[in-house]
């Protein structure tokens, strides 16, 4: 191999783990976001508690 294409190897490379890195944060992020907007449920039946 010619040190032109190793190095367009090692780029190809770089430039996938960043895409890979970005789609996990991305996702993560994301499910965060998801879980934070569910609110528990009140029980059917009773009255919500207040002060």
């Amino acid at each position: 191999m010619t040190d032109d294409k190793k190095k367009l190897i090692v780029a190809g490379a770089a430039i996938g783990s960043a895409a890979v890195a970005a789609a996990l944060l991305y996702a993560n992020r994301r499910r965060k976001k998801d879980e934070k907007e569910k609110q528990p449920s009140i029980p059917s039946g009773e009255a919500p508690e207040t002060d």
